[in-house]
């Protein structure tokens, strides 16, 4: 065929390869479309805006900022289900945990206590007020233990202010990036309360210095990020927080691009081995990961059968 008729041939197919491509990027385009539109819908939240910043990856900010994110009655209501959903979530594989506004978090919302007015209740018997307080706190101690049961791994970016609550919630987190100008607060003594939704538990066991903790604990004094590194609460401080946000993006894509089995089952042992003596980590171990192998024969299996 010569050249002069050979050409529509070539023109033709250019033009089918471009279709193809044009089409495959409008299809992804439509599916990550549908996908913020299913987040939208899926995590509908007052106090919480999650969205989708990176591929398996799912941006959880608390957003009150007016209130400076104070945890209010809806909001440890909604973070729990929040991450309830998101350890089931297949197109989730990391959680990254920040705040909208000037502050991380001022801490629990003392306007918005239902606990005041149980307590100030006269018609109601101590043992009566008691329960119904206990019951309150082991509801707000979920809302922090969700985040250490998610399955996904949790990077907590924290800047300015992170107050009360604040050291509760991120101690539950599994990592924790901060702002040079971030500083922290165990503040319950001063509105005398314990620290009872998590930080008097987890806490210690990050920091690993039971004389500092007792002297946080004790006396509610501020900690800034170079203290808050220097003790191992934090692993990284950035500039600002757009560095933080972008440096946390980036290694929660990092760990998005590793096997979601290996990571989740690496966490599991991890929080289980930090609560048991060593042997017993290394037995729950095998047990993890041979129910894992017993998956992953049984998935082969089918892919081999369907080809």
């Amino acid at each position: 065929m010569s050249k002069v008729h050979s050409w529509p041939f070539r023109f033709l197919r250019s033009r089918n390869i471009l279709q193809r491509k044009v089409g495959g990027h409008i299809q992804l385009l439509m599916s990550e479309a549908r996908k913020m539109s299913d987040t939208a819908e899926q995590y509908k939240f007052e106090t919480l805006n999650v969205t989708r910043p990176r591929e398996f990856v799912v941006q959880v900010e608390m957003n009150r900022p007016k209130k400076l994110n104070a945890m209010n009655r809806a909001f440890w209501r909604e973070c729990r289900e929040c991450f309830q959903k998101l350890s089931t979530d297949k197109d989730c594989r990391v959680v990254v945990l920040s705040a909208a506004g000037k502050v991380f978090t001022a801490g629990l919302d003392l306007t918005d206590m239902s606990e005041i007015a149980i307590i100030s209740n006269p018609e109601l018997d101590t043992s009566r007020k008691a329960f119904m307080v206990r019951n309150t706190i082991k509801d707000y101690q979920e809302t922090f233990t969700v985040i250490e049961k998610c399955s996904k791994p949790v990077i907590a970016a924290i800047h300015s202010a992170c107050v009360g609550g604040g050291i509760d919630m991120t101690s539950a987190c599994d990592i924790r990036y901060c702002t040079g100008d971030a500083w922290f607060q165990i503040k319950e003594v001063d509105v005398g309360l314990a620290a009872d939704v998590g930080t008097l538990q987890r806490f210690p066991k990050i920091v690993g210095n039971d004389s500092l903790v007792r002297e946080l604990c004790f006396t509610a004094r501020k900690f800034y990020s170079d203290e808050a590194k220097q003790m191992g609460f934090v692993s990284r401080i950035f500039q600002d927080k757009e560095a933080m946000m972008g440096g946390a993006l980036d290694v929660a894509s990092l760990i998005a691009s590793k096997s979601p089995v290996a990571v989740q089952g690496s966490k599991i042992s991890l929080v289980y081995s930090r609560d048991h003596a060593v042997q017993e980590g290394l037995d729950h171990v095998v047990r993890v990961f041979c129910k894992i192998f017993q998956v992953w024969v049984t998935w082969s299996g089918e892919r081999e059968r369907e080809r």
